[in-house]
């Protein structure tokens, strides 16, 4: 499959405003992450990149840059202090988030992107492509149908509720792996809803930069598992 697809003309003159660079910084300094040169250009590279094709392939619903940078990028690297950098699955996920951002900013993290929309997996191709990240690695599939190795992480970030999350993806973690999943504040009916053998071992809050709504991760375990 092609990594690239043909853009009309339109939608090849989407730079980002000005001031987002800006408001990267500070976003970046508020969750107390230090962001290099690269790391920095990745990023609004990343950006520049979604808000181009969103304007002739609907690929989020987030049309503002400043607001595709707190909801995407931003949320995405709220979880950095808790990503180990071995391997990390991401589940449905999209465009690439999270896992996009974080592969730019965790060294020595090696990404899968797993989802089963075409044009949001060509996306994830030339966003790899363009940046030049070779530690991530874009998959079509249903994640039913996805059966590689187990990962030491596999997250997911608006995938499906908790139950359906574990439950589809209960053979991906490899043995002492954990889930994560990035949720809203109304998490806790789905935490009942969870299967056997399954645990809550950690749940933090996440204050997301410039965002309003309430954002946790929950990290779970097999039972038995650390």
């Amino acid at each position: 499959m092609s990594t690239s697809m043909q853009l009309p003309a339109a939608a090849l003159m989407a730079p980002l405003p000005d001031g987002v660079g800006k408001r990267l910084d500070d976003g970046f300094a508020a969750l107390g992450i230090h962001v290099d040169d690269e790391q920095r250009r990745r990023l609004l590279g990343l950006m520049a990149l979604l808000h181009k094709w969103n304007r002739a392939y609907n690929l989020t619903a987030v049309r503002d840059p400043e607001e595709m940078l707190s909801r995407h990028v931003l949320d995405s690297a709220a979880v950095v202090p808790f990503i180990r950098p071995t391997s990390l699955l991401d589940v449905g996920a999209g465009p690439g988030f999270p896992g996009l951002v974080l592969a730019i900013l965790v060294p020595g993290l090696k990404v899968t992107l797993l989802d089963s929309n075409g044009k949001k997996v060509r996306f994830q191709r030339q966003a790899v492509m363009e940046l030049g990240l070779d530690n991530v690695t874009p998959v079509q599939a249903r994640v039913e149908q996805f059966a590689p190795d187990g990962f030491d992480q596999v997250i997911s970030r608006a995938f499906a509720s908790l139950a359906d999350f574990v439950t589809l993806t209960r053979q991906l973690p490899a043995a002492g792996g954990c889930w994560l999943a990035m949720k809203g504040p109304g998490a806790d009916d789905e935490l009942e809803a969870l299967p056997e053998g399954v645990r809550l071992m950690h749940r933090h809050r996440l204050d997301v930069p410039f965002a309003t709504a309430e954002r946790q991760l929950l990290i779970l375990t097999p039972e038995g598992g650390e």
